[in-house]
């Protein structure tokens, strides 16, 4: 009988920790507006982007059941040589568009959660509910100061520890070419 109570026990704990773990995406993305070029601001550091400066993510809708997503950056430099990976992100059905699976190697799929998003779409946060993914986003490649620290607070707030954030380099969009 006490096996049985001490493996009940177990169970609802390990659901309580499941529960409290949940990540809470935005309730809608309009893909319209969702697609396009966006700078990676700042990430988790990942080993697929070991020594990547510039990043960006271009997302293009096709008229079949899934998005085309083009990763590229410069390696080792901002002046370095450019690298790209190209990919699908499949939507996973009832979730508002804010819950996709991205794919960059079949059969393996990642789940890319759109955590938080500017109204205006400017920028958007992208997480995964294991908290070891994230990225913040924005289609200009700086963004204000203020912006950035907001988005620190609520990503926190979700349980991501932003002290492993990168700030991403990005070209300085004023330079001369």
């Amino acid at each position: 009988m006490k096996r049985i109570f001490a493996i009940s026990v177990f169970f609802v704990l390990i659901s309580f920790d499941c529960n409290s773990q949940s990540l809470e995406t935005v309730p809608n993305v309009d893909l319209d507006k969702y697609i396009g070029t966006w700078f990676e601001i700042a990430s988790f550091p990942q080993r697929f982007q070991k020594g990547c400066h510039g990043t960006t993510a271009t997302y293009s809708k096709t008229d079949k059941d899934y998005i085309i997503v083009e990763n590229r950056c410069f390696k080792d430099s901002i002046n370095g040589k450019e690298s790209s990976i190209k990919g699908k992100a499949f939507i996973d059905e009832n979730t508002g568009n804010s819950k996709l699976k991205v794919q960059f190697f079949w059969p393996f799929k990642g789940k890319y959660w759109i955590i938080d998003l500017a109204e205006d779409y400017s920028y958007a946060v992208v997480g995964h509910p294991d908290r070891d993914y994230l990225w913040i986003l924005s289609r200009t490649s700086k963004m204000e100061d203020k912006i950035y620290q907001s988005i620190l607070l609520r990503i926190a707030e979700k349980g991501f520890d932003i002290n492993k954030l990168n700030k991403t380099v990005q070209a300085d969009p004023n330079a001369s070419l």
